[in-house]
């Protein structure tokens, strides 16, 4: 008897549920049910009934305000789940804890995902005053240390900066990078040192100091950085303390997920 493709085994239910949830991606947030029948070519009683089961799942959730749609917290967790699978959170939560006991300011790690760094996980500082947690937001790579040094790092892997960057830059801040010319001296930068800066590109009055993470095929598969209000992170305890001790955490990371620099 002649095997079974696993093709046939598909059940185009699911095919089309998945097929949804995989609309939300990039800058696209939320949508609704008739731009959600026009991409899948469905009619709108079928996407009914898919975001309802979706919906009860907590796969997806509803906007009340507008009745769009977006993807829901469970997305999350799956992918966090993925995450803890794969050893990056369980490896590098002991690494934040040590570096936020050694600098007292948040530290974050982060992925990134087509042209968006995804927040995964943070270790808070206990200062009176700290910069609010990022966890689950989505940030362009041109304007955030984690993304600077993980594009960076891809280049180095022979990557194309295009993959990672839709032109024109948009700005967030009055210091965000408009420019594909001003991107490439912050690569520059971090090729030079190691780790990359946001210098109030994202949050007024917050720096970060970034530097990415690799496993044991080599492959660029995070970052890990800290940010913290600019009067406690002038550019020289950024050079003298936080940069290389952001650098050593990645090193430390990357070390135990089998990456080791080649002597």
């Amino acid at each position: 008897m002649a095997k079974r493709e696993k093709t046939e085994y598909t059940i185009q239910a699911v095919i089309n549920a998945l097929d949804l949830l995989d609309q939300f991606k990039g800058d696209i947030h939320e949508l609704g049910v008739t731009e959600l029948s026009k991409r899948l070519g469905l009619h709108k009683n079928n996407i009914f009934r898919l975001l309802a089961t979706l919906e009860s799942k907590g796969y997806i959730e509803q906007n009340k305000l507008n009745e769009n749609y977006r993807l829901g917290v469970k997305c999350l967790e799956l992918g966090q789940n993925y995450l803890k699978q794969t050893g990056l959170l369980r490896q590098a939560r002991p690494v934040m804890e040590e570096l936020v006991s050694k600098c007292d300011e948040n530290a974050y790690l982060s992925v990134l995902r087509g042209q968006k760094v995804v927040y995964i996980d943070v270790v808070e500082a206990n200062q009176p005053v700290r910069v609010v947690s990022r966890i689950g937001s989505q940030l362009p790579p041109y304007c955030c240390a984690s993304g600077k040094a993980q594009v960076a790092a891809l280049m180095e892997l022979g990557e194309d900066i295009e993959k990672y960057i839709s032109l024109p830059l948009k700005p967030i801040t009055a210091n965000t990078r408009t420019t594909i010319e001003e991107f490439k001296k912050d690569l520059e930068f971090v090729e030079k040192n190691g780790y990359a800066i946001d210098d109030e590109e994202v949050d007024v009055g917050v720096r970060c100091v970034g530097a990415a993470i690799r496993d044991y095929t080599k492959r660029v598969i995070g970052a890990i950085s800290i940010s913290g209000p600019v009067n406690r992170m002038d550019f020289e305890r950024i050079e003298n303390e936080l940069g290389p001790l952001v650098l050593e955490a990645a090193r430390k990371i990357s070390e135990k997920l089998g990456y080791f620099i080649d002597v």
